[in-house]
């Protein structure tokens, strides 16, 4: 019951993370990139190469994080439900009642 529970958790968690999480993510490692750059370079930054590899690695990194950060939150929390329906139901009582 635990595994149901972290695997409807999972799922549920990537679709939030597509819903919610993507664009933050990326708009916030965005933010960060340019503060980097911005502290290397100086701003305002030119239209240089390395300055836009930087801009773009921390957008990659922050969605990244918040796709490991929801979907791992959804997941602890659906097999925390999981477990809990499993001690609460009495799995030997489901498995014969498939039987009848």
């Amino acid at each position: 019951m635990t595994k149901k529970g972290a695997y409807i958790g999972a799922g549920a968690g990537l679709v939030l993370f597509g819903l919610f999480g993507l664009l933050p993510g990326s708009l916030i490692g965005g933010a960060a990139g340019i503060q980097i750059a911005g502290l290397l370079f100086g701003l305002p930054l030119g239209p240089g190469l390395l300055s836009r590899m930087i801009i773009l690695m921390s957008m990659l990194l922050g969605v990244l994080v918040a796709g490991i950060v929801i979907v791992t939150a959804t997941s602890t929390i659906g097999w925390l439900v999981g477990a809990a329906v499993g001690t609460s139901v009495n799995e030997n009582t489901l498995a014969t009642a498939g039987r009848r």
